[in-house]
């Protein structure tokens, strides 16, 4: 199959997709007979790359695999097409969410020794219901406390391709509102998975 059907065949594909998409997704679109391996794969998503320089989206790639997304520094303007208020978290939610992030795996009395202030349930709830931590296993300790770390959904959202990309703590002085990433498409899955549990955990 020559390179320029190639390079359409996954631009398709990631406009289409409602999710980020992996290399092995990608490769998996196409039959034997096409006779397209991975580098053929990655020489497109290069290309693709190439092609959105000047334009107003970029192709990212995160946690889950490639995604097409408008660039951060349009989103002043492209936001005004939604009427609806992006989403905006509490101090606590976001303190609870950057010491899961840094910290994983812990506990949620950890967390609240480390701020010095109960954690809510509904803090714990939302973040979960959000896709962005889940529980890795538990700590070998009397009563057994859930072990928290984030998830690839976390990666994803906040444009990460993994924790090492975490920006130093040094940088975070204050922690700010922050807006969602701004999608081509709607509507995201939240992916599954994060950080293997270390060795001190045990799962239930």
């Amino acid at each position: 199959m020559d390179t320029d059907r190639i390079r359409q065949i996954v631009e398709a594909a990631l406009l289409a997709a409602s999710q980020p998409l992996s290399r092995d997704q990608l490769l998996s679109l196409f039959e034997e007979a096409d006779e397209v391996g991975a580098e053929n794969v990655d020489r497109a998503l290069a290309e693709l790359a190439e092609d959105c320089a000047r334009r107003g989206i970029e192709l990212r790639e995160v946690a889950s695999g490639f995604r097409f997304q408008v660039r951060r520094e349009l989103y002043p303007w492209v936001s005004r097409l939604w009427t609806e208020r992006s989403a905006r978290y509490s101090r606590a939610l976001l303190e609870t969410l950057a010491l899961i992030a840094y910290r994983q795996p812990i506990t949620r009395g950890e967390i609240e020794q480390i701020r010095g202030v109960a954690v809510s349930t509904q803090i714990m709830r939302t973040l979960e219901e959000r896709g962005w931590i889940r529980v890795l296993g538990h700590r070998d300790v009397p009563g057994k406390p859930s072990l928290y770390g984030t998830t690839k959904a976390f990666l994803d959202y906040f444009n990460l391709k993994s924790l090492d990309e975490l920006p130093p703590l040094s940088a975070l002085p204050e922690i700010p509102e922050i807006e969602p990433e701004l999608r081509l498409e709607s509507g995201t899955t939240p992916a599954s998975g994060a950080e293997s549990p270390p060795p001190e955990t045990t799962t239930a």
